[in-house]
């Protein structure tokens, strides 16, 4: 990945809460998944825009992606599966996306 990654996001959402990820953010071009074509499992929830990932092996989520992405779009990836050290040296912003869908305590 090309970008450097400053800021992340952990959303209160139903899914996002039970998965107990904190999203990084990056072009999808500039993101490279390290895995087989078949090496995860997608899950599609409501309204089918987005597809969670999570690994077949060890069934961590590791990213989800746009189902019918346009020329900027990103793709988030689950910064828990990085080391400790990069994670606790990024600003972690908490979302409400289970109620007012915007930041918290900003």
């Amino acid at each position: 990945m090309s970008d450097t990654i400053e800021t992340a996001l952990e959303c209160n959402c139903s899914i996002c809460i039970r998965l107990g990820t904190i999203w990084g953010y990056s072009l999808i071009e500039n993101v490279t998944i390290k895995s087989p074509p078949d090496g995860t499992i997608a899950y599609s929830r409501d309204q089918k825009n987005i597809a969670f990932h999570s690994c077949k092996n060890c069934g961590c989520t590791t990213h989800w992606e746009h189902l019918k992405p346009k020329a900027d779009s990103k793709m988030a990836f689950n910064l828990r599966l990085s080391d400790p050290a990069i994670l606790n040296s990024i600003r972690i912003r908490r979302f409400d996306g289970a109620d007012t869908w915007s930041f918290i305590g900003e």
